[in-house]
């Protein structure tokens, strides 16, 4: 992914916004938590049970927004086609719990299980509207 060296430091930041599409053709916006990972590539860990999840099987397109929290004019926006890897082994959850101190295998419910969301970037938009 080319991200400008500007911005890099978003991708370490703990909270994104992923913005998908409905079936009624209304986008839905969350915060989530992501991983930038050793690949350069911006990875979300869902349960299978999310809305978004549902959204991205019906439509792929969507995009992923990273707001500066010190300087909210600062943004970076990440327009990608989702791929969608079922994880019902929790393989993934170990790298993911690292970065947020946490353990995903106990906030699932019973019988439900995780997906990998991995965001092929088609389109990154670096913004700094502070120094206009």
């Amino acid at each position: 992914m080319n991200i400008p060296d500007t911005h890099r430091d978003l991708l370490n930041t703990d909270i994104g916004i992923l913005a998908t599409i409905e079936k009624n053709g209304y986008p839905q916006v969350t915060a989530l938590w992501f991983l930038f990972d050793e690949d350069g590539i911006v990875k979300l860990y869902l349960n299978e049970t999310r809305q978004k999840i549902s959204n991205l099987r019906n439509h792929q397109e969507c995009t992923f927004f990273i707001i500066d929290r010190a300087n909210p004019l600062r943004t970076l926006e990440i327009r990608a086609r989702a791929e969608l890897k079922l994880d019902p082994d929790y393989t993934f959850a170990d790298k993911f719990d690292r970065k947020y101190n946490s353990d995903v295998r106990k906030i699932d419910p019973p019988g439900q299980s995780r997906v990998i969301v991995t965001l092929h970037p088609v389109k990154v938009i670096a913004s700094d509207l502070s120094k206009g």
